[in-house]
């Protein structure tokens, strides 16, 4: 049970828009790689997209830890906790990805509409299994 006083006053709707805030840098971080590589040099979808989620990984461990979830924790056993909770949100986003390029969809915006499924996937995981002794109202 969290007793912080700051903590309890913060409460989840403004967690989540922290999370947002840094989902928004991660997600134009993210983007700029993707379309760059596939753009600029002619990179595949699937390399680009993982090459993608990857640079945004560390900043958005930081940012999460440090600021959305005002986490304390070890960081060593949160980073691990936090690489697990991306490989399973990351790999809903990739199976949404190659469904749509399957179906047709243009390869840009099939890579963006699998985002929202990859974001709320990764602020549960983030939430209660990553930094949850740091987030319980």
């Amino acid at each position: 049970m969290n007793r912080d006083p700051v903590r309890r006053r913060i409460g989840w709707p403004h967690q989540a828009l922290r999370f947002a805030a840094t989902g928004a840098i991660n997600t134009l971080l993210c983007l700029s790689v993707i379309f760059s590589l596939k753009g600029l040099f002619g990179v595949g979808d699937v390399l680009a997209n993982l090459t993608g989620y990857s640079v945004g990984l560390g900043t958005s461990f930081l940012l999460n830890r440090r600021w959305t979830f005002e986490s304390k924790d070890r960081w060593m056993p949160a980073l691990l906790r936090f690489l697990g909770v991306f490989a399973g949100a990351y790999l809903l986003n990739i199976a949404v990805v190659l469904g749509l390029l399957r179906a047709g969809l243009n390869d840009y915006l099939a890579h963006v509409s699998g985002m929202p499924l990859y974001t709320a996937a990764f602020y549960i995981g983030c939430r209660y299994l990553v930094f949850s002794s740091r987030t319980a109202d």
